[in-house]
């Protein structure tokens, strides 16, 4: 879909402006298309409190119903409640790996269907176009698909097996580009969109509303196939934000981190190992960070053979650990990574090991500690202090003793920040905590729990990763909770619309009366 800079004609004026078409702003367009969820006759839950709840207004859509209400007595392993209902709604028992059908059926109802506009600077699907393509999921696949096309189902058609009931990033993201073609939604969508601007104007009328200004790339109508940059301006009742948060890696914010050793990505590692610039025998690469990103890097270099200082700010048994909550069974690569950082640690007071000068096959006779992983040692409960032009990297760790370690690349995997520079303050007002850089984890979005809408900014929402969402599974409740709260405003307009025209023709007939 092609955009132009409009004037705010009140036909002009959109229900609805989402920024972001990852999984987040695909679910949302799909509710918002008309899609709509009902508990069905012969449908059932496992947890009868809300079973009893579905059977009180049987024919009453989800988007009717008391949300809230619903929500009480769920629990599931998400501080957002809607996001909890929802997800119990699409899978129930989905924490316990039973594989129970779903008491929802989807009808499509065009009359319920809201205008809105999708933006987004690639195709639909997000950062996931920008993942890795080889390496499994976190969630499994089911956790992983919309409402409507079990990912399972596409897969088989595709002719495509799932190792572990997991998908690679490039699947998931074909998975995503396909759903809003199957889905008819296209039409909703404009890629190719960067949003410069989101700020609230008056009209003539009195009347407020958001202006969205930014560019879209467009092949040019001259030769050469050029592609141009051409400014847009839209206008919306209400905006949601569902960019994620992948735009902006985080930084340690120590010397020498713009040094050009120190990458930020994983992609860069990648781009590395591709040019040939690390092999086997390159000095070691240092992995900072205890996530899913830098477990990945930890395994990519390992299976090239390049050896690898792992440091990180916790301890290998703390629960909060991401690999301390995985199961074995499911997430085998992972479970080796944290095998690696406890069982091949650096031993405070002892001289670190010259990794470069190790053989890349264990010795049989397993004398040495740092033979079951060769050419990996981790550094647990440590903090980066420094980089060096040389291409040292100074490691402190929580009594302030040092080490220096000599590197041919430092990856800071340490999680990342929405860009959300189109708002005033970066949208940092809209946080918890206004003074700290938003983040999923620490400081979200502050929005209502059972609408997403914006506590300090009516008419703007929010959700997924933005709101503390991580997994697909549980971004899927923000959708429902906003069209719910959307389709409210609308009837609640139209019945004052409607109480405004009747006093009118009460009072002309007053006066012809009189």
């Amino acid at each position: 879909m092609e955009l132009h800079n409009k004037d705010t004609f009140s036909e002009d004026i959109l229900p609805v402006v989402i920024v972001g078409n990852g999984p987040s702003g695909i679910c949302l367009s799909y509710l918002l298309s008309g899609y709509t969820p009902y508990f069905s006759p012969d449908g059932f839950h496992p947890n009868p409190i809300l079973h009893n709840k579905l059977t009180e207004n049987p024919n009453l859509s989800l988007f009717d119903q008391d949300l809230e209400y619903l929500c009480e007595g769920v629990e599931g392993r998400s501080s957002n409640p809607v996001a909890v209902l929802f997800d119990a709604l699409l899978l129930p028992d989905g924490d316990f790996g039973v594989d129970c059908a779903s008491p929802l059926i989807w009808r499509h109802e065009p009359e319920r269907a809201t205008p809105h506009l999708v933006l987004g600077k690639g195709p639909p699907g997000g950062a996931w176009h920008a993942m890795e393509g080889s390496m499994l999921t976190l969630s499994l696949a089911n956790w992983m698909e919309l409402p409507g096309l079990k990912l399972k189902d596409w897969m088989r058609d595709k002719r495509r097996n799932l190792r572990n009931d997991r998908a690679t990033p490039a699947e998931i993201a074909s998975y995503y580009q396909h759903y809003v073609s199957k889905m008819g939604l296209e039409k909703s969508f404009a890629c190719g969109t960067t949003v410069t601007s989101v700020s609230r104007v008056s009209l003539e009328s009195g009347r407020s509303v958001w202006k969205i200004q930014g560019l879209q790339r467009r092949a040019s109508s001259g030769e050469g196939n050029e592609v141009i940059e051409v400014p847009f301006s839209v206008y919306a009742e209400n905006v949601v934000l569902a960019t994620g948060t992948h735009d902006i890696p985080a930084r340690l914010g120590v010397d020498g981190e713009n040094l050009p050793f120190v990458c930020h990505s994983f992609w860069e590692l990648e781009a590395a190992i591709s040019s040939g610039r690390l092999d086997r025998a390159s000095e070691p690469v240092l992995v900072v960070g205890a996530g899913l990103t830098a477990a990945d890097a930890v395994l990519a270099a390992h299976h090239l053979n390049t050896p690898v200082y792992h440091a990180f700010r916790r301890p290998v048994s703390d629960p909060a650990l991401i690999f301390n909550q995985l199961p074995k069974l499911l997430y085998p690569e992972y479970h080796k990574v944290h095998q690696m950082m406890s069982q091949q640690q650096h031993k405070v007071g002892e001289t670190v090991v010259n990794l470069s000068n190790q053989p890349l096959s264990s010795p049989v006779d397993g004398t040495s500690p740092y033979t079951r992983y060769p050419g990996y040692l981790s550094f647990p409960k440590h903090h980066v202090a420094a980089f060096k032009p040389d291409g040292k990297c100074v490691l402190e760790d929580e009594r302030g003793l040092q080490t220096v370690l000599q590197v041919s690349m430092a990856l800071i995997l340490i999680g990342a920040h929405p860009n959300l520079s189109f708002l005033p303050e970066h949208g940092r007002p809209l946080s918890l905590d206004s003074k700290e850089p938003i983040s999923c984890r620490r400081n979200p979005l502050d929005v209502d729990p059972y609408t997403y809408e914006c506590v300090k900014e009516p008419g703007m929402y929010a959700m997924g990763p933005l709101v503390g969402e991580n997994f697909v599974r549980f971004l899927k409740g923000g959708a429902l909770a906003i069209v719910c709260d959307i389709v409210q405003k609308q009837r609640k307009k139209r019945q004052e619309k409607c109480t405004t025209s009747s006093l009118n023709i009460q009072l002309t007939n007053c006066t012809l009366e009189a």
